[in-house]
Order: structure tokens, then sequence, then C-alpha cells
């Protein structure tokens, strides 16, 4: 790098941060708690003067928005801006994942907002169901049209021009997904492209998909497992409720449904993010050995998902949920809030050959809406898909990416239509955002390496072609010579 290019990024750095100082249960893994700063390119925090309500011509609150930026690969001046879209958890810095990756590729600069409500970005200092109210994907695609044009200005008056558009590239993983196709939708005069990994763009109401892929993911044997301690689990429930949740270090949560609901996910969770084995293999052996499969089980959960993963119990607690203060759990109320109003995905069991307890169903979700948010709180999953338009999306320049193990696929769009092509990546172990994440999909591999995939080919290939997409995009922008601001 230059002399001349670090002493116009520092200016940029210091200069911005000047200026700018005027978070369901199994949705993507938080890098949140991480103390490994390799885990991110930068964690600098600045800082953005957002509004709290874009659809009202007369309220003009405003509240401060945590962003981040990164500029080493950025190639001065017409690099492209590549914004990483936070999803539904803190968003303690930029991640340095495979996105990192295409940045030094392609010479861009990389920007990353946090979403409205989570992390340090709250417009209020509770969360009541009524200070909520401004917490949806509308508002937050209007948060991150808004801050990009706040971005793209800054960067024109650093280097002393006006009216000059950089191509832009939106990203995002999961929920963040779903906003990175929404906002290419919503506002494709602002980005060139965008990547949706495993995006879940279709609201589902119940969404018996999730445990049936699961299931399928498993294979005959483990599935066999899973469903033989699901049903002894409930039998111990009838007679001693309080022991089988001792054995689970799951005393707390009284409401069986929030005991059930943690038992499923905890299992989900082993092929959702690509470590099938550590789940099956001794579930298996125990079966086969005759060994007490709820005890194998509480020793897969203790040890791995309540301490490996780092998930907790209490995220199942709807005690815990009720909980209106702010602190480094508020994400897990955050994201329920946003699954009762707008996009549901209740993981509800299928009527037949279902993983997880039947009681997991319909009313436990909208039981669980009602006690935690109060009456009248409802998930409007067709409005959500009639605004978006599901997996009929009516966009274009739009990647969609998924991992063949990923139960949260089938709410993704995985059939290609002009201009919006889709690849499945398949092997044992490639689940949710393993186009960015590589294998395991957590804990995070460093620049998304694919090398512990039980199938790198597979994800190389459609990285490659996901390229191939990006520079004919990014190509195109350039050859347009951009756009007028909004």
């Amino acid at each position: 790098m230059t002399i001349m290019k670090l002493v116009f990024l520092s200016f940029l750095l210091l200069s911005t941060a000047s200026h700018g100082s005027l978070a369901l249960r199994t949705m993507l893994h938080s890098l949140s708690e991480s103390s490994n700063n390799k885990n991110y390119l930068t964690t600098q925090e600045l800082w953005f003067n957002q509004t709290l309500d874009h659809f009202s011509p007369f309220d003009h609150h405003r509240f401060l928005q945590r962003y981040y930026e990164f500029l080493d690969y950025f190639r001065i001046p017409d690099g492209p801006i590549f914004l990483m879209i936070c999803g539904e958890s803190a968003c303690n810095g930029i991640v340095n994942d495979y996105i990192s990756v295409l940045a030094k590729k392609f010479g861009a600069a990389v920007v990353s907002l946090e979403h409205r409500y989570y992390g340090k970005s709250s417009p209020f200092k509770s969360t009541t169901t009524e200070n909520l109210r401004y917490l949806s994907s509308k508002q937050a695609l209007f948060d991150l049209a808004v801050f990009r044009q706040y971005y793209q200005e800054s960067l024109n008056l650093k280097l002393n021009r006006t009216s000059v558009e950089n191509p832009w590239f939106v990203f995002g993983g999961s929920y963040a997904g779903a906003l990175s196709a929404w906002f290419r939708l919503k506002f494709p005069h602002l980005t060139c492209g965008s990547l949706a990994s495993s995006a879940v763009v279709l609201a589902v109401y119940n969404f018996t998909e999730f445990d049936q892929q699961i299931g399928e993911s498993a294979g005959a044997e483990c599935k066999a497992a899973l469903q033989e301690t699901t049903q002894l689990v409930e039998e111990r429930l009838a007679s001693n409720k309080q022991a089988v949740k001792t054995l689970f270090d799951a005393a707390e949560l009284e409401i069986d449904g929030d005991f059930l609901y943690f038992l499923a996910d905890a299992a989900a969770i082993a092929f959702q993010y690509g470590n099938p084995d550590i789940l099956c293999s001794p579930l298996v052996k125990a079966k086969n050995n005759g060994d007490d499969l709820v005890e194998a089980y509480a020793k897969y959960v203790k040890d791995y998902y309540l301490g490996t993963f780092g998930s907790t119990v209490q995220t199942y607690n709807q005690k815990y949920l009720k909980d209106t203060s702010l602190n480094k759990h508020t994400g897990d109320r955050l994201w329920w809030f946003q699954v009762c109003t707008e996009v549901a995905y209740f993981q509800v069991a299928p009527s037949n050959d279902s993983i997880r307890s039947s009681k997991v169903d319909t009313r436990y979700h909208l039981d669980l809406c009602k006690n935690v948010f109060g009456e009248g709180i409802y998930p409007e999953v067709d409005v959500t898909n009639i605004y978006y338009g599901g997996t009929n999306i009516s966009g274009s320049k739009i990647v969609f990416a998924n991992g063949s193990q990923d139960p949260w696929r089938h709410a993704s769009k995985q059939t290609s239509s002009p201009d919006m092509p889709s690849f499945l990546i398949s092997c044992q172990n490639c689940g949710h955002c393993t186009d960015i994440r590589g294998c395991p999909q957590t804990p995070l591999s460093l620049e998304g390496n694919a090398q512990n995939c039980s199938s790198p080919e597979a994800v190389e290939k459609v990285r490659h072609q996901i390229i191939e997409k990006m520079d004919l995009w990014l190509s195109e922008c350039h050859a347009s010579g951009g756009w007028s601001s909004m």
C-alpha cells in the first residue's frame, strides 16, 4: 500500500468517525460474544444519526446507529463499496469471512451497519412492546438506504467531488440475507446487485419443512435415535418433569413447551451449522449399545449446545423473554418480536414422522407471542409475502445460495430465474451460509475456509459462479457511470 493511500485512509477513518458521531433461536449464530479479534476485519465503532420513523412526515426523532468501515483493500477512488448487512444480533465488527476475500479481489471498501434496536443501536432505553413499534424489516431497509446515501456523500466530500457514485454491492446471510435481497428489490438504483446467502425471503406460518429437513439431514439411524429420544423425554416429563429438566440443566424452564423447543433446537443446530457428527455419532452409538438415549442426548446438549456452541437456557425461558431492560441478551426478545409480527417461521412439528415433540405446535408459538408481548400481536405473514414477493420475488441481479443440509433453505429461493441465479451447495456438512462461512459454519472459519467441508470443490464451484455474477454486474455499473442520488 502506498504512503499516499495510507495517509488518505487514515484521514478517511478519522473524519468519518468524527462526522458519524453527530439483533429466532436458530438463526445465524452471532459472533458477538467472541473476544478473538482475528474474527473481525475491524471492531472500531462509528456512529450515524438515523431517522427513527421513515414512514412519518411529522416524526423527526433520530437515534444513533452503530456502523463499521474497513478500507485496507479499497481501490481509490472508484473501487466498489461492499455493504455487509448485520442481522438479528449485536454487530460488534466486520466479520472476517469469505466477503473479506471478495473485498480484496475487487478492491472494495467494506461497511457494515448494525440493525436498528440490536446491540448498541437501540432508539429507546427499554424494549416494551410499545417501544418496539419501529422494529421491522421495512424500517431496517430504509435505514440501509439512508445510510448508503450518507456514506457515499461523505466519501465524495473527502475526495473533493460531487454527484459521483461508486459501485455498491450488498451482502447478507440468513435474515440479513433476506434484507440483502429485499434491498435490491426495493432500491435497485442504490446497488449493483446483492448476495443473499441462506436468505429467508419467504415468511412461513407453520414451518414444518424445517423439522423435515433435520430428519433428512440426519439420515435413517440418527433420525430414529432422535425420535426415540423425544418419545422418552415426553414420557419422563409425564412422570417426573423436574428430574428430566434438571438432567439437561434446564430446570428453570417451567413451561414444558419451552423445554421441548430447547431440545429440538439443540438437535437442529448440529445440522444447520455443519457439525452433524458431534450429535449423531454418540447418539447412534448409545442406541446401538442399548445405553440411555436421554442421558446421551443430555450430555450432547450440555457439552456442545450449552458449552462449545454457547447457547443459553435463558433464551428459551418466556419469563426472561418478557424482560424489557437492555442487556446483552436483549436480541432474543427483539427477534421474537419480529417473528411474532412479520415472518413467523413457526417451527412446528409435522403431523407425521416428526423429530421434535408434537407439543411444539402452532398454539405454543401463538401463546408465546401473547405471553411475551401482549394482546394483538400476530405475525402478518401474508402481508410480508405480498410486500416482498416471498420466493416469487420480482427482483434482478440477486444471487441466492443455500447449503443442502440447512433447514432454513426451505424459506429461501431455491430455483433460478432470469437475472436471479440460485445455487445449492451440496455436501454432508454444508449448512447455513456455507458460501460465506465455509465449514463448519460455527465456530467461524477465517475467510470462510472451505477445506473442512466434506466437498470443498462444491463450495468453490458456487463461489466461482458468485464471482462471475459480481464481476458482470459491477462492470455494468462502471459502464453506466453510476446513478443520481435518491
